[in-house]
């Protein structure tokens, strides 16, 4: 594979210029020394699952305009100077093509001198855009922004707490279920990656009948975990949470799922409050669940399984899980941000 023309100024594919198998090894090596600080010098890595290329779904653009020209794209390395993307080898081929169409657009929309971010998602229905920038959002500018949606069919273009213009609700299939996603919801940055988390979830849980799915999102596992177990799905950004509740009701086959709003870094699930639960998926952001590990460790869960960002984060929680009597199953790297040096993983816990 050729490099990018942006390599070695874009901040992005630090890694691009390895060959395959010794950057395999290099971003597997990242989590298994990682344990070993922990603890897990004898974990049992299993080999990197890789995304392809080009499969990226979501993006943050920087946009800046000056001497009436737009870039757009991303930092340069160690710097806030905007490389302006011509080619891109991790992009989603619509998030892709999208570019011209945005260099455009805020071309007419910014003034002379504007800094902004776009918030950018390819998503079953069309790209789902989210400006973060300082400007009110009056009506001549949400007419404009209207117009420029029309041509270029965006789904939708929303600032702050505004919806600007909506032609698509944004969508996403998780399982049976398909799911209206709020303004800048999260998701798994690619689709394939997302499966192949979503495969070893379930594998973990084994015959468990009633799950605690902290930390839900949108319904990542818990949408397809409730086709065969009961999920009680726990997440503090209320309109994810509402979009998963709305989803669950609309799709049929699915066990009870019940939803709770709860801030997990200050009040994890209780010892007493997880005993109703036979087993618990996390998929915490990249602080990782010290306090929620802690409570496990009380608890009579059997079984857990852990979707993680960050390696140093899950080590660190896995130390206290083990401690409290669980056993770390084999771990899974799974590399959806190609060419970085960040990993996501997964694992399950057992009692020993």
């Amino acid at each position: 594979m050729k490099l990018c023309v942006h390599f070695g100024t874009c901040g992005g594919c630090a890694l691009q210029d390895i060959a395959p198998d010794e950057y395999r090894t290099l971003k597997r090596d990242i989590v298994v020394d990682v344990l070993a600080r922990h603890g897990f010098a004898d974990a049992v890595v299993e080999e990197i699952v890789s995304v392809p290329p080009r499969t990226r779904r979501r993006a943050t653009f920087k946009v800046q305009k000056q001497n009436g020209a737009v870039q757009i794209g991303f930092h340069a390395a160690k710097s806030h100077t905007i490389v302006d993307i011509q080619e891109c080898q991790v992009l989603t081929p619509a998030l892709f093509a999208a570019v011209p169409r945005l260099r455009e657009m805020m071309a007419a929309l910014m003034r002379e001198g504007d800094t902004c971010e776009l918030h950018v998602t390819d998503t079953d229905t069309g790209l789902d855009i989210a400006i973060g920038w300082n400007r009110p959002n009056s009506a001549k500018l949400i007419g404009e922004i209207a117009r420029w949606a029309t041509k270029f069919k965006f789904a939708r273009i929303t600032s702050g707490n505004d919806i600007l213009v909506e032609l698509a609700t944004p969508r996403i299939q998780f399982g049976k279920a398909s799911v209206d996603l709020p303004p800048e919801a999260f998701l798994q940055p690619t689709r394939e990656g997302e499966a192949v988390l979503q495969k070893h979830v379930i594998a973990a849980i084994g015959k468990a009948k009633h799950i605690a799915d902290l930390f839900s999102g949108c319904g990542t596992f818990a949408l397809p975990l409730a086709e065969r177990a009961r999920v009680h799905a726990v997440e503090l950004e209320r309109p994810m949470l509402d979009a998963l509740a709305k989803a669950a009701r609309n799709t049929s086959g699915l066990k009870p799922l019940t939803t709770e709003a709860r801030d997990l870094f200050k009040r994890p699930l209780t010892a007493p409050e997880l005993s109703k639960f036979d087993c618990v998926v996390l998929d915490p952001p990249r602080a990782g669940a010290v306090a929620q590990a802690k409570e496990l460790v009380q608890s009579k869960i059997a079984r857990i399984a852990y979707v993680s960002c960050n390696a140093a984060s899950f080590a660190r929680d896995a130390s206290i899980l083990a401690e409290g009597g669980f056993r770390m199953g084999p771990v899974t790297p799974v590399d959806q941000f190609l060419w970085s040096s960040h990993i996501e993983l997964v694992a399950a816990f057992a009692r020993s």
